[in-house]
């Protein structure tokens, strides 16, 4: 799960301190803004807000060091074609005071992450998520990031996946039913491949990644694994945030063929498995949320 791309240290410890120095040396004028660390179930940044509209995001491990760039560089030109909201970069900080990456000021973005929340509206979630990825689907992928080791290979073909996804298997003996994840995966390895031109992904559509007002979708966040690709791989979320009641509203607002979307269902099921056997003990947010989706996986395939 860990690996070490060469560039710099694994991971880093970053803190308010650290924070006020960058913005002070690189964007003084901002500097003398409040800052405050931001919760966040997830682990490749840390976020800290600044004054009221405002966030940073640091990369704090090695494999997210490039993310930063990416989203600054493409982010601005997703947004004005995307129905919902996203945190567009504002400014790109290089390395220094010791922090070896390059990391970014972002909009502050109300609402939840949907690990805090409760997406409750599912008709209004399906409909959304549909929305969103019919407008990626659809942007000119012109210079876009080609799916592979940029992106923590989601989007490629899921062949490339099969030794990592039946070691994860091998490792969840007893805490799901491992030879129905086995055959879900198998019959999306199964399935046509993907033949024709990538397009652009979220690459990690989860409840971490998704901001919630009220019980309704209000924001997408996190596009570190953003690159172009197989389709199936954003219809994750049809299982890692939909129920079995909405995914049929969900599915019903894209256009895509039954191997996309057993495609889709074998992206979920990898994701998830993969993220359980590593967080399995180390982190119950990121288990919690894999075990929903392996449950709804498996359910759908019942």
């Amino acid at each position: 799960m860990v690996e070490n791309l060469g560039m710099g240290p694994l991971s880093v410890e970053i803190d308010v301190a650290l924070v006020k120095r960058l913005l002070a040396e690189q964007v003084p004028e901002w500097a003398d803004l409040p800052l405050a660390p931001v919760a966040s179930a997830g682990t490749d940044n840390a976020l800290f807000r600044l004054g009221g509209d405002r966030v940073v995001r640091l990369p704090r491990v090695n494999w997210a060091a490039g993310q930063a760039t990416k989203e600054h560089a493409w982010l601005p030109r997703l947004a004005p074609a995307l129905p919902m909201a996203l945190p567009v970069p504002l400014f790109l900080g290089v390395p220094g005071e010791g922090y070896p990456w390059n990391w970014t000021v972002c909009r502050w973005l109300e609402g939840r992450d949907g690990v805090a929340a409760a997406i409750t509206d599912q008709t209004h979630a399906a409909t959304t998520l549909a929305g969103l990825i019919r407008a990626l689907q659809g942007i000119d992928t012109t210079d876009g990031p080609l799916s592979g080791r940029i992106n923590n290979y989601r989007g490629v073909a899921l062949a490339r996946l099969d030794t990592v996804v039946r070691e994860a298997l091998s490792k969840l003996t007893g805490e799901i039913d491992v030879a129905a994840a086995a055959t879900v995966w198998e019959v999306a390895l199964a399935a046509p491949v993907w033949d024709r031109p990538g397009v652009w992904l979220h690459g990690d559509l989860h409840p971490g990644n998704l901001l919630v007002a009220e019980g309704r979708l209000s924001a997408v966040i996190d596009f570190g694994l953003l690159a172009v690709g197989d389709p199936a791989c954003d219809l994750m979320v049809a299982w890692s945030v939909l129920d079995h009641g909405s995914r049929p509203l969900f599915r019903a607002g894209l256009t895509i063929d039954n191997a996309t979307w057993t495609r889709g269902r074998g992206w979920a099921l990898y994701v998830s498995s993969i993220a359980l056997a590593h967080y399995l003990t180390s982190d119950p947010t990121l288990a919690a949320i894999s075990r929903r989706t392996l449950g709804q996986v498996l359910a759908d395939q019942a």
